[in-house]
């Protein structure tokens, strides 16, 4: 059992509390999802379960958390991790080695196992998660959803009897999550006790038993899952949650008028001795705002480091006015937030972030973007310090305040609740016309939300594009298809 009573949680760089009077009890084998708004205190309940607060996240903490009857505040981290064991929004951030299986066994290593017992452990785990095609492989070659797969082995080889999952769909396609979803499945029948939070709750109806709403890091409600399921989807929009169907998002597109084009010629990327991105010819309009669409894997992150030039073998141009555009020049054009933020994060403040590749000409709109993004108060603090969404929406000001006239943005509402989701698609639809956009994501609300075109990559290869207004029901039924 999992018994947290009246914790008031604060981090070291923070005025504010993350947690306040936090008790929360989970029973065994209970499947629970913990939801809110970005920042609401979810990803910080879930460090109290797996022992990273305080060991790792340190700050000023009362209250009593304990799992088993192990008071856990008290307990050292290596002892939290034989009977807890923890899924990020990242896998990458978790891995230590450079192989899968070698991921796969690290884990078990750590806590002394017998070679012979971490073969068996391996063997058993590969068998039963049906990830055989994924041993003996390079784990910077794997796609996002991949990745996924391993993070969740080499947490189940360790046989925990508690396993914490933080935003595991937040960059993944819908055969990925259906994939996770069968993992969780597995585990749950194992009669694991399970904690996931989350924002996407649609894939959760068949796992969950108990949904947990917080709010400026307390409870707001706890019910069942099907009774979550019974509320109207009026109060589901004021609570900030996203939609529980595909049938729940409502088609949003207005019509594109911009006249001038621009043309994406010989876009063509190869790793060694793979092809990753061929595209002859694609012609856009100026000041659009294009979904980048396809499965995990399909190429879409290296279509983006193309487009802004960062893949240095990389030989294609952009025709804009008649003239080429080649790496060098498309560097000097675009900006890219990545799909991890962290590794574009430098600055001690928020403020001092958004401010580092801003043109004195952007100066009188700074504090406009803050607050159209929903930051403004977050300005004196360490970017790090922010929960995933935040840090999300740091790096979007920062590309926008940026004198660039191609935004490529990898994922920008990966770990976004409904509100702040809208906040991004509200601001991106006022660039319209003023700048050039390309989303990467996985996202069909936010697509519906604010874009104007559709380019769907598959392996490489451009397979459709399209204007989305007056198709909206050819990009649902490509989310839906893929489920």
């Amino acid at each position: 059992m999992i018994k947290i009573e009246n914790v008031n949680f604060r981090y070291n760089s923070d005025s504010d509390y993350a947690l306040k009077d936090f008790s929360l009890t989970i029973n065994p084998g209970e499947c629970l999802v913990l939801t809110g708004e970005s920042g609401c205190g979810k990803t910080t309940a879930t460090r109290l379960i797996n022992g990273l607060i305080p060991h790792y996240y340190e700050g000023e903490i009362t209250g009593s958390v304990q799992i088993n009857q192990q008071n856990i505040l008290k307990s050292e981290l290596a002892q939290v991790s034989h009977f807890v064991g923890s899924v990020f929004q990242n896998p990458r951030n978790q891995f230590f080695c450079t192989d899968t299986t070698s991921e796969i066994a690290f884990g078990c290593e750590n806590v002394g196992l017998p070679i012979s017992e971490i073969e068996k452990r391996i063997q058993e785990t590969v068998a039963k998660l049906e990830i055989g095609e994924l041993l003996d492989r390079n784990i910077f070659h794997l796609s996002g959803g991949e990745k996924q797969k391993v993070a969740c082995a080499s947490v189940s080889a360790l046989e925990p009897d508690v396993i914490v999952l933080d935003e595991p769909t937040a960059n993944l396609d819908i055969p990925s999550i259906q994939n996770l979803k069968k993992t969780i499945m597995f585990w749950k029948n194992q009669g694991k006790t399970i904690i996931i939070a989350e924002h996407r709750l649609y894939w959760l109806k068949d796992i969950c038993d108990r949904m947990v709403y917080m709010r400026n890091g307390r409870i707001h409600f706890d019910k069942s899952m099907n009774d979550y399921f019974e509320m109207p989807l009026e109060e589901i929009t004021e609570l900030g949650l996203r939609p529980r169907s595909l049938k729940e998002i409502g088609t949003k597109s207005t019509h594109y008028n911009g006249n001038e084009i621009f043309s994406l010629r010989d876009f063509n990327y190869r790793y060694e001795d793979t092809s990753v991105i061929s595209l002859p010819e694609l012609t856009l309009p100026v000041g659009s705002i294009i979904a980048v669409i396809g499965r995990n894997g399909a190429g879409k992150s290296t279509f983006s480091k193309c487009l802004c030039g960062l893949n240095k073998n990389f030989k294609g141009s952009m025709q804009i006015d008649g003239e080429d555009r080649y790496r060098k020049q498309l560097l000097k054009k675009g900006y890219l937030v990545m799909q991890d933020v962290n590794h574009q994060l430098f600055c001690e403040s928020v403020t001092e972030e958004v401010q580092l590749g801003m043109s004195t000409q952007k100066f009188n709109q700074l504090e406009l973007v803050l607050d159209s993004l929903g930051i403004q108060g977050l300005s004196a603090r360490h970017p790090l310090s922010l929960s995933g969404g935040q840090k999300q929406r740091v790096a979007l000001a920062s590309a926008i305040l940026a004198d660039k006239d191609f935004l490529i943005l990898d994922e920008p509402t990966s770990g976004l609740d409904y509100n702040n989701m809208k906040k991004i698609a509200d601001l991106i639809t006022s660039l319209r016309h003023e700048k050039t956009l390309f989303l990467i994501t996985h996202d069909p609300e936010f697509i519906l939300q604010c874009c104007t075109h559709v380019i769907h990559i598959e392996k490489g290869e451009l397979l459709e594009q399209y204007t989305l207004y007056g198709h909206e029901d050819k990009l649902l039924s490509f989310f839906s298809t893929t489920s």
